[in-house]
């Protein structure tokens, strides 16, 4: 039961041969867009109530329930019964063709938009804050998140994971959670909708449960409010999850700003996995026939620009306040977008991708907080 796909629908002129090509009208984005809209508006509410699930999160749930409703009802035939059977089936194309219309501008937020604002979210991170953290901290940011990064595929290979699946889950976990799945997915050959789906189940799960999970074993280890404050900005997946524990506990402007230091290796490690995509006996090269993707992609490039822009000290102070709240509504747009590809039935399937979820958020705590215990 296939998610609805690309079908010409009766409204696409269909050549006919011996006569010339009908010219087809190209698409219109802004069904698409309005929809994107409309779920932004929702999930921005919704973060009024819950803020532990950042904006971004929130849509691309309401992506994947929206699509695979739609997909439900493209393909069900209704009860026994043809006059019945025929009219849920009418119902059912027209879902269909409906769904259509909306597909360009949807493809166009998870894209353009998405690209947007992954370089917004470098005017958000100045240099001297995060070089303020000191030496130590650094250092566990670092070592917490390489380390994840480069473990966590070779355990999914070990479980039989696809090596999409593995990268997005290790960059989800590893860097700032669904807006890294989204960059990555967005840069990375060989990846897909499927395994953006399961890297983002993953961040929702274990992020949300960190929220619990943090304070309490930081009450347990008797951590001092700042060693819980750059513990809980170098392990937890999602800077609202991070916002939340920091918070509540009273080391919320540590914590983020902990966080802000792993976002800035966003860049870097799309980078690096470029220059392997890059290498001529991967079978990433030979499915491409020999065309070599960009060390970095322009939109991580810009991201790198805005950090320095931010950085200088120029920019206006209101500028610096909005930006972030422009940030959450364009990353909402274009995972809503992302959202809408995601087929729920095979995530549900996806066990062996929770499961790895598991291992990389226990080996980045483990590793930040032993960073924590020996350094702090």
């Amino acid at each position: 039961m296939p998610l609805p796909d690309q079908r010409l629908s009766p409204s696409v002129p269909v050549p006919v041969p011996g006569e010339p090509p009908v010219p087809v009208r190209q698409a219109s984005v802004w069904p698409g867009i309005g929809l994107a809209a409309v779920a932004v508006v929702v999930a921005m509410v919704v973060n009024r109530f819950v803020p532990a699930f950042s904006p971004a999160v929130i849509a691309v749930l309401s992506g994947a329930v929206l699509a695979n409703l739609v997909a439900v009802a493209a393909s069900s035939s209704g009860p026994a019964g043809a006059d019945r059977a025929g009219a849920d089936n009418a119902g059912a194309g027209r879902a269909g063709v409906v769904w259509e219309r909306f597909r360009p501008g949807l493809a166009f937020v998870s894209k353009r938009v998405l690209r947007v604002a992954i370089a917004l979210l470098g005017l958000q991170i100045a240099m001297p804050q995060v070089l303020a953290l000191g030496w130590q901290t650094l250092v566990i940011v670092v070592a917490a998140t390489g380390v994840t990064f480069a473990v966590t595929p070779l355990i999914g290979r070990r479980l039989g994971l696809s090596p999409g699946t593995s990268l997005l889950v290790a960059t989800g976990v590893s860097i700032c959670g669904a807006a890294a799945v989204a960059a990555m997915r967005e840069s990375a050959d060989g990846t897909d909708d499927d395994d953006a789906a399961a890297a983002l189940s993953v961040v929702v799960l274990y992020g949300s449960a960190a929220i619990v999970a943090v304070p309490a074993l930081a009450a347990l280890l008797g951590l001092s409010p700042a060693q819980l404050g750059v513990w809980t900005g170098a392990a937890v997946h999602e800077v609202a999850q991070v916002a939340a524990i920091g918070a509540a506990s009273g080391v919320l402007a540590a914590a983020v700003t902990v966080k802000l230091a792993r976002v800035i290796l966003l860049a870097p490690l799309v980078a690096l996995t470029a220059v392997r995509a890059r290498r001529p006996d991967t079978a990433e090269q030979t499915r491409r026939e020999g065309r070599r993707p960009p060390v970095m992609p322009l939109f991580v490039a810009a991201f790198l620009v805005m950090v320095a822009v931010r950085s200088t000290g120029w920019v206006p102070e209101p500028v610096t306040e909005a930006v972030p709240q422009v940030t959450n509504v364009l990353m909402a747009a274009a995972l809503f977008g992302l959202g809408t590809g995601i087929d729920v039935r095979k995530l549900i399937k996806g066990g062996r991708a929770v499961l790895l979820g598991a291992i990389a958020t226990g080996l980045i705590a483990a590793v930040s907080l032993t960073g924590v215990a020996v350094l702090l």
